[in-house]
């Protein structure tokens, strides 16, 4: 069925997009502000504020729910895409997963930091210069698009 399928798609694709994006964003922590984990950290300030947006160093409490956390995001994001795009055969192109998955990952850029309140943003906009969340947001699109033509490439006969 068509959510099942967008499920597994999402699933698959969400786990590209997170540890792409992810590896992204530790690059840009390290060299932006010294500590590859600051940017995941900061994510975690649903649940623990302030705090987590001045964490420079790995920490269960921090670095561990900031991954959950972004990963979980990037899972939704995938489903929510494959299933209004990316499981249909017109995306099953690298140029056309990849412009698809683009367009996915601006629109939930400008979500993020439009509609959704303060406190549940990903909150790596307070460690991170505009250009490195655009890298990031790349990476997620670039995750996205494989992870969708990998999953859809896996589930035909």
């Amino acid at each position: 069925s068509r959510p099942r399928s967008a499920l597994r798609t999402g699933l698959i694709a969400g786990a590209g997009a997170s540890v792409l994006s992810t590896a992204a964003l530790m690059l840009a922590g390290r060299h932006e502000t010294g500590s590859a984990v600051a940017p995941t950290n900061a994510t975690s300030h649903w649940l623990w504020g302030k705090e987590s947006l001045a964490a420079d160093r790995a920490t269960l409490r921090h670095t561990a729910l900031g991954y959950l956390t972004h990963h979980l995001a990037a899972t939704f994001w995938a489903t929510l895409y494959a299933w209004l795009y990316g499981n249909r055969p017109i995306a099953q192109s690298i140029p056309a997963a990849l412009a698809g998955a683009t367009a996915a990952a601006a629109f939930s850029c400008v979500v993020d930091y439009t509609v959704t309140p303060e406190r549940l943003r990903p909150g790596f906009e307070h460690r991170l210069s505009k250009p490195a969340m655009s890298a990031m947001y790349l990476a997620f699109a670039i995750g996205l698009a494989a992870g969708c033509l990998f999953a859809n490439r896996r589930s035909r006969p």
